[in-house]
């Protein structure tokens, strides 16, 4: 797992490390970090570092010093590195270290030699913000910024201008290639707006040693592989989980067939598909003959151990109906699309969500903005970011809110944050999210048939399939242009590869 960390919390960690080390200590450690990722980039770029042309942008902060170590260091290995000066308060000591480099420090003035020094980098520094950096950059740092056209850019710690905590963007901001945090992830560079502007993200371990319980957790394969476990000789369909669909319509019956395909494949003994009398339950069994198909009530279907409802939907009053009906299943419950937009609109839905929450039961939404807008209209817009929206949500409706978009969010109603490292935009095709509700439905079904009737484990596993989903499409990207179906078709080689590791 890794765990994510509030600006709050790096700083306890830091004056606690401070009164352990030696003055200096972790600059020193984040700067030689920061100059050896520098120097790989510039390796690759140019095949060489000896030669190669850095520009350091330098605020007044401690990013800013990180930078002009790092600078120092690579101008000792024969790199020209030019300094830019953004305040007449930067960092002294790294200052001193760089001219005693060979490098070079000039006050930003904007002036045509300044502006060739920087058309001429191969790799810009931004170290003009750090994590504790509020509002959009300044006039004369945006001027400095554009100027970055064709260098590849390294954020330190943060992109400048980005929340380290919410990743809001509130004005100008640096869009980095590569971001080198120091101490551990932070949320605002894994969720939109602010992943946007980072690139890739590097941690440096400085050694800090926290106290408190991480601001959130982005999950890695290894920690996802639990949740869908080998079969063993003891194991038998009920045992494996037992599936529930209510989805699908006369009016898109693809979704069935979609969400139908990725539960199949999620690691469960046995789907079974809700016959509402439309002609969809036939459409899909005939399509996969292992599919169970059961007309009787959601809650009579005594071995179903999760189910998945709503993909398809078209939010009718048989909608609300069979949604109402759904709830009532003492399992957990994941709703989707159609189901959302009946949630949205129906009082007698809000109501029995509260009972399954009062009752311990967990409850599922994956409304993308659109329809977490409708669920809690102007939420998103308060500008507290996703995470914080997230939550509310969460909190108010008594559920697990999936908010899927780049860098999804798994939130629970205590506050339990998951962000999704796995998903790209291979994901954003038609169809996706009804894939994603079948490994949802299938994930959780396993999970209550071998025991886990913990919120906290539930929702874990919630982001395990959330995980899965983004790993299907990444595989499925490897062959070219993405389709949901390719999607699907891809859960089993998620599964695969959480269990048994390799590139993915």
């Amino acid at each position: 797992m890794i765990d994510l960390r509030t600006t709050h919390q790096i700083r306890c960690a830091e004056e606690k490390a401070f009164r352990l080390v030696p003055d200096g200590t972790l600059m020193q450690r984040a700067s030689f970090a920061l100059s050896i990722v520098c120097a790989r980039l510039l390796a690759d770029l140019r095949g060489a570092v000896v030669g190669s042309r850095v520009v350091i942008m330098v605020g007044s902060g401690n990013n800013g010093g990180d930078a002009l170590w790092a600078g120092a260091m690579l101008a000792e290995r024969g790199v020209r590195v030019d300094a830019l000066l953004l305040s007449d308060r930067h960092h002294q000591d790294g200052a001193h270290a760089l001219l005693a480099a060979g490098g070079r420090l000039h006050p930003w003035e904007g002036s045509p030699d300044q502006r060739g020094i920087v058309a001429a980098a191969d790799l810009v520094v931004d170290g003009i913000l750090g994590i504790g950096g509020a509002g959009g950059l300044r006039t004369d740092a945006a001027e400095l910024v554009a100027l970055v056209t064709d260098a590849v850019v390294v954020a330190v710690d943060v992109p400048s201008g980005v929340d380290a905590d919410t990743g809001l963007v509130p004005g100008e901001a640096v869009s980095a290639d590569v971001t080198v945090t120091f101490g551990a992830a932070k949320p605002g560079l894994l969720v939109t707006p602010g992943s946007l502007h980072a690139g890739t993200v590097q941690v440096i371990d400085i050694d800090l040693e926290f106290d408190d319980e991480p601001a959130g957790i982005a999950l890695e394969a290894i920690d996802v592989a639990p949740w869908i476990d080998e079969p063993d000789e003891s194991s038998h369909k009920y045992r494996r989980g037992v599936v529930g669909l209510a989805v699908g319509s006369g009016h898109y019956p693809g979704a069935a067939l979609l969400a139908t395909s990725a539960a199949r494949l999620g690691n469960v003994g046995m789907v079974r598909f809700l016959d509402r009398s439309d002609g969809v339950a036939s459409m899909v069994v005939s399509h996969y003959p292992d599919v169970v198909i059961d007309g009787t009530a959601p809650a009579d279907q005594v071995r179903t151990t999760a189910w998945s409802c709503g993909s398809g939907f078209s939010g009718t009053s048989d909608d609300e109906a069979t949604v109402l009906a759904v709830l009532d299943a003492r399992v957990p419950v994941v709703l989707d699309a159609g189901a959302l937009t009946v949630l949205a609109e129906s009082p007698a839905v809000r109501e029995r969500l509260q009972e399954r929450s009062g009752a311990g039961l967990v409850t599922v939404l994956t409304p993308h903005e659109g329809e977490f807008e409708r669920l809690q209209p102007r939420e998103l817009a308060d500008g507290r970011g996703r995470i914080a929206a997230a939550k509310t949500v969460a909190r108010v409706l008594g559920c697990c809110i999936v908010l899927k978009g780049p860098g999804t969010i798994v939130a629970d109603r205590s506050g339990a944050v998951y962000i999704d490292t796995e998903g790209t935009a291979d994901l954003a095709v038609a169809g996706s999210g009804d894939v994603l509700a079948g490994i949802l439905g299938a994930v959780l079904a396993d999970a209550w048939a071998n025991g886990h009737r913990d919120e906290d484990a539930l929702v874990e596993a919630t982001a395990a399939a959330v995980w899965l989903h983004g790993c299907a499409g990444r595989l499925a990207g490897i062959e070219g242009p993405v389709t949901a179906p390719d999607i699907a078709a891809q859960v089993a080689g998620a599964v695969r590869m959480a269990r048994f590791g390799g590139a993915s």
